[in-house]
């Protein structure tokens, strides 16, 4: 699939699609139900290992995690161009940011900010969703973040 436009906007920034990361588990990276697709939890992972583990507010700063919550939306991306084009995404319509956050942290917004401002800028106001962050105890591979998406397509 070609992704013409949606890889011109990541280079803007700097960032290329990644390779969909292979399931950790007995799931799907994304499936797609008619005009509507979505993506299995997305991890920090470059290269097939993720880029800093620990706990958001201890181990790693707000910032580190937003940059990391950058790269989960990336492998969303990639997650989504197993099964649709991306030039054909007409919204993103929701996002959920698992944050692996220290005890008495409270800025997952700032974190997950990184997942939706990727989107913004690759999808414009299409890629301005609904969404959840939300704070956990502890995520798989001992991740600082999570995304997920659903978007619908043309």
């Amino acid at each position: 699939m070609a992704h013409e436009k949606v890889k011109a906007k990541l280079a803007e920034l700097g960032l290329e699609l990644p390779v969909a990361a292979a399931p950790v588990a007995a799931y799907l990276p994304a499936i797609k139900n008619d005009k509507l697709v979505f993506t299995a939890g997305q991890l920090p992972t470059v290269n097939g290992a993720i880029s800093k583990v620990g706990k958001v507010g201890s181990d790693v700063t707000p910032e580190e995690g937003r940059d990391l919550a950058q790269i989960c939306a990336l492998n969303v991306l990639a997650a989504l161009s197993l099964v649709c084009d991306l030039d054909d995404v007409v919204q993103v319509v929701k996002i959920v940011g698992f944050v692996n956050a220290a005890p008495g942290f409270t800025g997952l917004p700032v974190v997950v900010n990184g997942a939706s401002e990727l989107f913004l800028h690759v999808f414009g106001e299409a890629g301005r969703a609904a969404r959840s962050s939300v704070g956990v105890a502890e995520l798989p591979l001992n991740a600082p973040v999570e995304v997920e998406a659903v978007v619908a397509l043309r």
